[in-house]
């Protein structure tokens, strides 16, 4: 009998986006990359979708999409960012599902995702439902299908949970084998038979206690449930989920795959399952390189005779269940206590000191609780007068969130509007449900996965509750903050310094609150040193039109005025708005913003300071700001965080060219002793080392940026280092390097007869290699690998045809492809 085989993974990252700007900001422990998106993108879900076979030469002998053969589900909120943030990664992902599509007779291997990793069996009813409807329509505008199957985060689950999937058309989930209380067979193999029975009396075979990870996990079982209705449930093999997760079985796929083919059936009478789950980030990012050892598994899998590698519809579809089960309520895949992990110091932690406890999480719980309760009435009896039926809008609202456009917004707004809505209307209802937004949002699970409540997981989950305060005042009209912070007052911390939540939530998240005015304070300071191009200028989720503003200049100094019209792309809220200011040198800036009072006034102002500018009366230039605009800025802090980053080395930049120019000097005249003495073997004086290396990794990183690289300046500085003796900045170049052998193989593959361009890339190739650290060919193999899938049979049948052109081509790409470790066959 044919052995099915499926491996399942959970691909997820929390939300990160500051939820006032919707733009996720630099995270300084992801470093070298931006933020942990970008890291765990690069080494895990980018190399995934593009995974490499080898053979026993190390040559890469097919490059694979493991998505495609695989099951898979993406938190759509990841999938959000990925899909602005990283179009290749986020297209692959997309065409993966097509393609399982066609190799599993039309059932695809995406999964869907509740939407915001929220613990469902803590979730409140109307929580539960909004959950499901808006991971369906999320899946549905991205894969363009219905979900057959839907992950539960953590695999929490109760039976609440399973009603609302069945309830929305979802056909299975997959759970932990400890997640199941009880199997026993179905009548007559006959499902349909206890349709509207009770799950306790259901059938008359005797339960068989499978509780403590006992269930057989290669079948598939039915869950009836008290409505009625039906959902299949997979609990996944745990012991081999186990070992690729916690131990080394993601890093050979020659073992992984000894591993499935092993287990069998306890019989040959049933067709049988062989499935494990973990987190797709395994495959990567927590064991480097897990990809290929998934990519070479999933390939010796599909070569074994009499086995089939497929996803759980698939089997579904061929296989109904022939036994049913029941499932521990409250319990989940990650916490041996149920979903304790989330409510309270259940015992479960990461690799946190012994000293240390999680006793903040109930206390975390309990404050979130508390403003939900409290603002869940207010948002019904508000959104009552705007909407005719608030929740109902509310479990649409995911239209909203997937398409912002005026249009799209417009029209959501008419069909839920219980009457005509001006515009002041219009903001209320979407800031209500943007409150509800950020309410279900600020119970996303990492905030208590983790060791302490000092955590950037959970100090995210503190930043949507202080969204959602500011948009409950902003609407109601009173304080609901204190309450909440009295709450969490007693989340304390591990970390002495960081005392406890409050403490948190007042210094790192309330900070960060963010209205108009702050919006206008940030753009005339962006615009001070860098002006918005276009019409209508974008400040994250923000946009700035009817801009009527000058500039002047006097020495480093610079004056900005002018006045706006700024409007929320979220909740349609605007406000014409004048602003001002003043950069003295450095890093000083002094400057203002008011509401717009009118052209003549705002002219009036304008003037004013732009005179005591040209005179040089700073005093007068403070008066001015002082008297004209109410809202000071006195400092570049103003900024948002990333432009904070941005703006400095703007103003750092003369001082830069400075400090260059004396490296460049000392650089120079040190060249023939720093030769004599690397002749020698004798290490140069620290001071000459550390001018050549910053001076050469500078001048390397900008041949290599310029598009194409300039190869003839890149072999001169090759053989400067060498001559040299200097160490580069490895992590500097890295990326630089990679990127410019992908545009290398870019230009090569737009025209790839041109013989010329196919040089250029031997010859960039060639020049990389003779580096002090190993370059990075993922995006040159890639488009080389696909030339030699699209094109290189065409040129050897030229070739066999007496082509000496093509003869040449060929001779030339077998050399490049043995550089770039390609097989070229």
């Amino acid at each position: 009998m044919t052995r099915h085989i499926c491996i399942h993974g959970h691909f997820y990252q929390p939300p990160r986006e500051n939820p006032w700007l919707e733009t996720v900001e630099r995270q300084d422990s992801a470093h070298p990359h931006h933020d942990w998106n970008q890291r765990v993108t690069a080494e895990c879900y980018a190399p995934n979708a593009a995974s490499r076979l080898f053979d026993e030469d190390s040559r890469i002998t097919d490059i694979v999409s493991n998505y495609s053969r695989m099951s898979f589900n993406f938190g759509p909120t990841l999938l959000s960012w990925m899909e602005e943030n990283t179009r290749f990664t986020y297209g692959a992902i997309l065409e993966a599902d097509r393609a399982s599509r066609e190799r599993f007779d039309g059932h695809g291997s995406a999964m869907a995702q509740a939407y915001g990793h929220m613990i469902m069996p803590l979730a409140s009813p109307r929580d539960k439902r909004t959950q499901v409807r808006w991971g369906i329509k999320d899946f549905q505008k991205r894969f363009e299908r219905d979900p057959e199957g839907m992950w539960l985060p953590e695999t929490a689950v109760d039976l609440d949970t399973l009603e609302a999937l069945a309830e929305h058309g979802i056909a299975f989930t997959v759970l932990a084998p400890r997640q199941a209380a009880a199997v026993r067979p179905l009548n007559g193999d006959d499902a349909t038979a206890h349709e509207g029975e009770d799950a306790e009396g259901a059938g008359d075979a005797s339960w068989q206690d499978v509780s403590g990870g006992h269930v057989d996990p290669s079948r598939p079982y039915l869950v009836n449930l008290p409505s009625g209705r039906t959902i299949a449930v997979f609990f996944y093999d745990g012991p081999i989920s186990r070992a690729v997760a916690f131990e080394e079985l993601a890093r050979n796929g020659e073992r992984l795959a000894e591993r499935l083919l092993g287990i069998h059936g306890e019989d040959a009478d049933e067709p049988r399952l062989v499935h494990i789950a973990t987190d797709g980030e395994t495959f990567g990012h927590h064991h480097v390189y897990g990809e290929l050892a998934l990519s070479y598994a999933l390939a010796k899998l599909e070569e074994e005779e009499g086995v089939e590698v497929t996803n759980y519809a698939h089997f579904l579809e061929r296989h109904a269940p022939r036994w049913e089960a029941k499932i521990i309520e409250g319990s989940s895949w990650s916490c041996v206590h149920g979903v304790e992990r989330w409510r309270s110091d259940c015992g479960c932690s990461t690799g946190a000191p012994a000293s240390w406890n999680q006793a903040w999480r109930a206390p975390l719980r309990k404050a979130l609780d508390g403003l939900r309760e409290e603002l869940d009435p207010r948002f019904e009896e508000a959104a009552g007068e705007l909407l005719a039926d608030p929740w109902d809008a509310r479990d649409q609202y995911i239209r909203v969130v997937l398409d912002r456009s005026p249009g799209n917004v417009e029209s959501f707004l008419s069909e839920h509007a219980a009457g005509e809505l001006g515009d002041a209307e219009k903001v209320r209802a979407l800031k209500l449900l943007e409150l509800q937004r950020h309410a279900m949002l600020m119970y996303t699970s990492c905030g208590w996965f983790f060791a302490d409540i000092s955590g950037i997981e959970t100090v995210q989950v503190l930043r949507y509750a202080g969204r959602v305060i500011q948009l409950a005042e902003d609407l109601f009209g009173e304080s609901v903050e204190s309450g909440f912070l009295s709450e969490l007052e007693h989340a304390r911390s591990n970390i002495q310094a960081k005392q406890n939540g409050r403490v948190l939530y007042e210094k790192e998240v309330r900070p960060e609150r963010v209205d108009l005015p702050e919006v206008a304070a940030h753009y005339v300071l962006r615009s001070l040193f860098k002006s918005y191009e276009g019409d209508e200028a974008e400040v994250h989720c923000y946009r700035v039109s009817d801009r009527d503003e000058s500039t002047a200049e006097a020495d480093r100094s610079r004056v900005l005025a002018g006045w706006a019209h700024f409007r929320s792309v979220v909740t349609h809220e605007s406000a014409h708005l004048s602003y001002a200011a003043v950069y003295t040198g450095d890093h000083h800036v002094i400057g203002g913003v008011r509401g717009f009072q009118g052209t003549r006034s705002a002219r009036a102002a304008r003037q004013q300071l732009e005179e005591a500018f040209e005179r040089g009366e700073l005093a007068k230039m403070v008066r001015v700001l002082d008297q004209e605009y109410h809202v000071s800025i006195d400092s570049l802090r103003a900024l948002f965080p990333d432009e904070q980053e941005e703006v400095l080395e703007q103003i750092m930049e003369s001082s830069v060219r400075e400090a260059e120019v004396v490296l460049e000097d000392l650089y120079e005249k040190s060249a023939s002793l720093m030769r004599f003495a690397a002749e020698l073997g004798v290490p140069p004086p620290g001071v000459f080392q550390t001018a050549a290396r910053s001076v050469l990794n500078r001048r390397m990183d900008a041949t290599l940026r310029r598009d194409p690289p300039d190869l003839d300046h890149m072999a001169a500085l090759c053989a400067e280092v060498e001559e040299r003796g200097v160490h580069l900045e490895h992590d500097e170049l890295h990326h630089a390097v990679g990127k410019a052998l992908a545009r290398l193989a870019d230009h090569m593959a737009e025209e790839p007869d041109q013989l010329e361009r196919l040089e250029n890339l031997k010859r960039g190739v060639e020049l990389m290699g003779s580096l002090d650290f190993k370059a990075d060919l993922w995006g040159a193999q890639n488009t080389f690998f696909r030339v030699l899938r699209n094109g290189y049979g065409a040129r050897v049948a030229a070739a066999e045809e007496g082509d000496a052109q093509a003869r040449r081509w060929i001779d030339l790409f077998r050399q490049t492809g043995e550089m770039l470790s390609v097989a070229v066959t």
